[in-house]
């Protein structure tokens, strides 16, 4: 039997099929289109359900025993009863309300949108769905419930916020893994799915690259560098921030999934090295450990994680001897950052002595894993199939069984990075977080916390 796994990203839609052990037999995926105009950004639900049928397939699903999906966090649309949409897809990061949360965007739409939609939200004609919320409905013909990591976005926590947002147009909300349906006819017809194939309620795309990730443990935590950094991990209480950078999904076995989003990421390296030879430059950084500088390689203005400071900017603090210097210290920069990450996590309690696996495009420089594990001083695991699309599969495979125990049969480690001896890069760390608490941006109590040994 095989379990089918669907990743709705911003600019693609994937489908892979693994079996049981997590041998992934099959993926296919599609390109998806988005409409940006000024702060808004919207997609086709139509689009997302041609590229489902196209993607499946080419995969060929007819030994496909369940399926989940996942789409990015805070995307929603508005449909009727019958599932048929009635706005577009408002994306992660629409701009008509601030942040990636959905509830604002909603309240936007009940204050600022087209009479039908005010009304409709009002008396109850139109309901919200999040992304894979809309592909099920279409897959089984009928209105499914949603599970309680996308709806986190939309007010729920543990019940549904009070707020303007009518309780008619909540979906219900249950755990990630929970059967929601089955492909009726019409989503059989479209997807070649066998009809009665079940339907597992998904999750957010984070929570699927955790599950790929393998990091579902307490104490275990994934690193996903990409264009930004996104850090997440497993606590068996809570984490509580007053600074609201972190944020906690509930695990479905359990527990919490503690995570947060930085605004420094690989993208900062890409805008000063577009089209530059990174093999070539990375072999040349090696004999700059540590740089000649130290470099905070903010992308804009303005910083969510490991601190919270719409005003934060760039800062490099010294001097590079040449292109390669610069390279390093970019490199060297990022891993400050999510040095600093981890420590800001420990220090609102949480436990990060257990694996810590690296995902995202960045692991495709094997340099840059090494100096990260340098930089951390710490083991780091690369899962052989970091891909958000195997997490669904694992969660149609768990069901309602432990997810756990699930992705320990189902995800598989590639490789295994061990730090360097010494620690080369205290003093450049200390430099750095020193250099943040001088600007405001972090306390001097975080600044001397995180330049203690681990």
């Amino acid at each position: 039997m095989l379990f089918a796994g669907v990743d709705v990203g911003t600019q693609s839609l994937r489908v892979l099929l693994a079996d049981e052990h997590g041998t992934v037999v099959a993926r296919a995926g599609r390109p998806l289109t988005s409409r940006r105009t000024g702060g808004r950004h919207e997609q086709d639900p139509a689009e997302w359900w041609a590229a489902l049928g196209a993607a499946f397939r080419e995969v060929g699903p007819d030994r496909v025993g369940a399926v989940a999906i996942c789409g990015t966090s805070g995307t929603f649309l508005l449909a009727d009863r019958s599932g048929t949409p009635h706005t577009p897809a408002l994306m992660y990061d629409d701009t008509r309300a601030t942040g990636t949360w959905a509830l604002p965007k909603l309240r936007w739409l009940l204050r600022h949108g087209p009479d039908e939609v005010r009304t409709g939200l009002a008396d109850g004609r139109l309901v919200v769905r999040h992304c894979g919320d809309h592909l099920a409905d279409r897959l089984s013909g009928e209105l499914v419930a949603t599970d309680w990591t996308s709806a986190l976005k939309t007010g729920y926590d543990d019940g549904w916020a009070a707020s303007e947002v009518p309780a008619a147009a909540l979906p219900e909300v249950v755990r990630p893994g929970t059967l929601i349906g089955t492909v009726g006819p019409a989503g059989a017809a479209h997807t070649g799915l066998p009809v009665g194939t079940p339907l597992r309620a998904g999750l957010t795309d984070g929570c699927a690259a955790q599950v790929a990730a393998g990091a579902l443990a307490p104490g275990s935590w994934n690193s996903v560098l990409g264009t930004t950094l996104v850090v997440k991990g497993v606590t068996t209480t809570r984490l509580a921030d007053p600074s609201g950078g972190v944020y906690s999904h509930r695990h479905p076995d359990g527990g919490w999934l503690p995570g947060g989003a930085s605004n420094v990421g690989a993208a900062a390296v890409d805008d000063r090295f577009p089209d530059a030879d990174r093999a070539g430059l990375e072999l040349k950084a090696v004999k700059h450990e540590p740089a000649g500088a130290v470099v905070y390689p903010l992308r804009g203005r303005g910083e969510r994680f490991p601190f919270v400071r719409p005003d934060a900017e760039a800062f490099t603090l010294g001097e590079f001897s040449g292109p390669a210097d610069h390279y390093a210290g970019l490199l060297q920069g990022v891993a400050y950052v999510e040095r600093l990450c981890y420590a800001h996590l420990r220090r609102l309690g949480a436990d990060t002595t257990g694996s810590l696996a690296l995902t995202g495009g960045a692991t495709r420089s094997r340099y840059w894993s090494q100096l990260r594990a340098d930089v951390l001083g710490r083991p780091v695991l690369i899962p052989a199939t970091p891909e958000p699309a195997l997490g669904m599969a694992v969660v149609a495979a768990a069901g309602d069984g432990g997810l756990t125990e699930t992705a320990a049969r189902m995800v598989r480690t590639a490789d295994i990075v061990a730090p360097r001896p010494g620690d080369r890069f205290a003093k450049p760390f200390a430099r750095f977080v020193d250099a943040l608490a001088a600007r405001g941006y972090v306390d001097e109590a975080l600044a001397a916390y995180a330049k203690e040994p681990e």
